[in-house]
């Protein structure tokens, strides 16, 4: 028997704040069970949500730059089948910045953060995923190497390209998975991250990403999408 939406469980990576909260709230008002995520004293807003939710909103603490903690959270969850996985952690660092004058370390931090720790995660916790299901990052059109004409935002740019690339590999490897594997662009929308001056405000992005998402369920292999639906170049 097909599980109704109200049934459907998605898993949020991620989720404190932002993009990844405002997931969290409209996948609430579509029916679903959530789990979300957030590093350690990040989850106050997520705590009191859950506690509106009627049981629908579990919160999990977890910081994917560490991997005993996804270990540990991939051993938690061993019995919860789900039907969206999708990591939204990210970070940027200062707009300014080139590749000419990042430091090391500013760079390290960014690429571990946006381009090898999510993907960390996706192999922890794609067996939790239904042979159905989704499995989704949050990219960015920034990521996109054909669409780079301006430069600026380089090391930014760079980790979201990065992520991109392992994605499309993680792909290859499996090719025969029936699964759809998405990396989603939201736009430049206004938070924290994105800045004032950014184009589109959270409620003009948010739900059409989850829309998105809900419209490729069932269509396997891997897709660069921006939140309309559009596909973005590489």
């Amino acid at each position: 028997m097909q599980r109704t939406t109200q049934q459907k469980t998605v898993l949020l990576i991620g989720a404190s704040r932002g993009l990844g909260f405002a997931m969290v709230e409209e996948y609430l008002k579509r029916g679903w069970r959530v789990i979300a995520t957030g590093r350690q004293d990040s989850t106050t807003k997520l705590l009191q949500l859950a506690k509106a939710s009627g049981g629908a909103l579990e919160v999990e603490t977890v910081d994917i730059t560490m991997p005993e903690q996804v270990a540990a959270l991939r051993g938690r969850l061993e019995a919860r089948p789900l039907d969206v996985l999708f990591v939204n952690a990210g970070v940027k660092n200062d707009d300014r910045e080139t590749i000419a004058d990042v430091s090391t370390d500013e760079f390290v931090r960014v690429m571990v953060t946006n381009a090898l720790s999510p993907m960390r995660v996706v192999e922890a916790l794609q067996d939790l995923v239904v042979p159905t299901g989704t499995i989704g990052v949050m990219s960015s059109g920034q990521g996109s190497v054909a669409n780079n004409e301006n430069g600026n935002y380089e090391v930014y740019r760079g980790s979201k390209a990065a992520l991109n690339m392992f994605m499309r590999s993680f792909a290859a490897r499996h090719r025969s998975d029936a699964r759809t594997l998405l990396l989603m662009a939201p736009g430049w929308v206004r938070t924290d991250m994105g800045g004032p001056d950014a184009r589109l405000g959270i409620d003009e992005s948010i739900p059409n990403l989850v829309s998105t998402i809900d419209a490729y369920d069932g269509r396997a292999g891997l897709h660069y999408l921006d939140y309309l639906g559009r596909v973005v170049p590489w």
